[in-house]
Order: C-alpha cells, then sequence, then structure tokens
C-alpha cells in the first residue's frame, strides 16, 4: 500500500485544492483499504481501486463542502466583496531552465487557483484520464458545461503560466 501513497494524495489534493483535505482524505481511502485488506493483498488492480475510492471521496467532500459553505453564504453579510489579491510582477523565465519538478509545483499552484468547477472538470480529464461523460455523471452537470468548464480552465491555466513566464509549446511534456 506505500507504493501508492503518493497517487492517492495527489489524486484528492487535485481535485479539492487543498492539502490539509487531501490528508484527510488520502487517511479515509487507507482505513478502507485496511478494511478490504484481504481482497486487496492478493488483487492486480488494488492501484486502481484506491485512485477510484480517492476519487470518490474527494468528490464527496467536495459536495459536503459546498452544501456547508452555501448555508454561510446566506448569513448577513457574506455578500460583501473582499479586497482583490495584489498582484506581484513575477520575473520571466524560461520553461527550459525549470527543472520537472519546479514545473509540476507551478502548474499544481496554478491548478489550485482556478474555479473548483473548472480544476475539477481539467483533473478529471487530464489526470484521471475521464471521458466527458463519465465527469459530466460524476459532478452532475450537462455535458456541455463539463466541456465549456475543460476549455476555460485550459485558457485561464495557460494565461496563468504564461504570467509566471511559461509559453504554451513548453507544456507539452
Amino acid at each position: 500500500m506505500r507504493a501508492y501513497q503518493d497517487m492517492v494524495f495527489t489524486t484528492a489534493a487535485r481535485l479539492t485544492g487543498r492539502d490539509a483535505q487531501a490528508e484527510d482524505i488520502a487517511q479515509e481511502v487507507f482505513i478502507r483499504a485496511y478494511e478490504h485488506f484481504e481482497q486487496l493483498r492478493t488483487s492486480a488492480s488494488a492501484g486502481g481501486w484506491l485512485k477510484t475510492v480517492a476519487r470518490n471521496l474527494s468528490l464527496n467532500y467536495l459536495t459536503r463542502d459546498r452544501r456547508r459553505w452555501r448555508s454561510f453564504s446566506e448569513l448577513p453579510g457574506a455578500d460583501e466583496e473582499q479586497a482583490p489579491e495584489p498582484q506581484i510582477p513575477v520575473p520571466d523565465t524560461h520553461l527550459s531552465d525549470i527543472a520537472l519538478e519546479e514545473r509540476r509545483l507551478l502548474i499544481e499552484e496554478a491548478l489550485s487557483r482556478l474555479p473548483e468547477r473548472q480544476r475539477l472538470s481539467l483533473v478529471l480529464y487530464h489526470f484521471e484520464e475521464l471521458p466527458y461523460g463519465e465527469i459530466a455523471a460524476q459532478l452532475r452537470v450537462p455535458l456541455a458545461t463539463v466541456k465549456s468548464d475543460i476549455h476555460r480552465a485550459r485558457q485561464a491555466l495557460l494565461k496563468q503560466l504564461q504570467a509566471r513566464g511559461i509559453c504554451a509549446d513548453a507544456l507539452e511534456v
């Protein structure tokens, strides 16, 4: 099971966008794995099972979190605007100078800044390799919404990465 801990955590972190929640979800995944240890011990598909459980628990967490925040947003004063984050200029760099790990961190950071629905659709499509129809079913949204969210997420991600000095063709790995 140790061989899968990074994959489980990364799956949860990409979907939730929060490391603390990803740690909780990963812990829950491995508790469930322990409960099913006899079946998983000899299974060739243990990694797939763990990844599916991590994905499902992450989506469940986000659904509960969304409901929780919806009730908070109904409190008085919740509709007041927050001050925008100050934009700090970043020096221009070239991707060829960035190590693979640094590139991964830049992409993870840019993903975390995307709106939740866009991030989820993009992560499920590119990292979890789910087809559009399955993403729509998982997120309970229309297929057209998934396609548009993925398109918008790609555009926003590209814009963020270009602001960090990374050009589009350099993202092909």
